[in-house]
């Protein structure tokens, strides 16, 4: 898939887990807690990931970013609290007007725009998500890295009409995830891993409900995102991250690569 922002891959050595071969994470929804301050992560594609989110924010804001007003006090807490997690991470420096990065690049903190600003700052995609009856919508994100989904059709709807096409969410899944979701506590925030094979190595690969995402011959690449849910402790909203791994699938064994695409199919 050609894409003018990325035309290099930009590739992780390894993924960190292997949740199709792990029995816990193997069986959706695969979900487990948090150790530690572990819901965001740095990685060593750190700097080439985020010099493309700088791209695509400073092109596309209005693709990357949405947010409903009565989102806003979510994502202002949102934003405290990354910037509380920044504090303690190595190689940040925070002051008053900005963030320098581990990357040497510096974000003028800009709290009038926080999802925007969060979204230079970590490379997690970060999907705000609140009741609305007796289920969760989407209210608001910056998601630079979407895989096969688009924000602007999504954003404002419950979970069971985002994950519409999806076959496996079906209701008996949607109450599983909605009881999921009542039950997340602020003090312990939980994970799981999804896993696709690909052809080519976007990270930006937005698609409406129907586009079907092509299906890979070759299965050059494994795309797998570590999600985490955590709760916002005021505001009560849960925070949906989405880091994002591509790896080349040479860095799995091919007993790994062949349980995959038996997973995946």
């Amino acid at each position: 898939m050609a894409d003018p922002m990325q035309d290099q891959p930009i590739l992780q050595d390894r993924l960190p887990h292997l949740p199709w071969i792990d029995p816990r994470t193997r069986r959706l929804p695969g979900i487990l807690p948090v150790e530690g301050r572990d819901w965001l992560r740095l990685d060593e594609a750190y700097g080439p990931q985020m010099a493309l989110r700088d791209r695509l924010i400073a092109a596309q804001p209005g693709v990357v970013h949405a947010l409903l007003p009565s989102a806003r006090p979510a994502a202002d807490e949102l934003y405290r609290t990354v910037l509380d997690w920044l504090r303690a991470a190595p190689g940040f420096t925070l002051t008053a007007r900005g963030v320098t990065r581990p990357d040497g690049v510096t974000v003028p903190l800009d709290p009038d725009q926080p999802l925007l600003t969060l979204g230079r700052l970590v490379q997690e995609d970060l999907c705000l998500m609140e009741p609305q009856g007796a289920e969760y919508a989407l209210t608001g994100a910056i998601l630079c890295f979407p895989a096969s989904w688009s924000l602007a059709q999504k954003i404002g709807r419950p979970l069971t009409g985002i994950h519409d096409p999806v076959p496996v969410y079906d209701a008996d899944l949607a109450r599983r995830v909605a009881r999921l979701f009542d039950a997340i506590r602020p003090e312990q925030p939980l994970w799981r891993m999804n896993y696709l094979t690909y052809d080519d190595f976007v990270l930006h690969q937005p698609r409406i409900e129907g586009d079907k995402r092509p299906q890979p011959t070759d299965h050059v690449y494994i795309r797998s995102e570590r999600q985490c849910l955590m709760r916002l402790p005021l505001t009560r909203a849960v925070v949906f991250t989405i880091h994002t791994y591509v790896v080349d699938a040479a860095t799995v064994t091919p007993e790994e690569l062949a349980a995959l695409r038996e997973a995946v199919h």
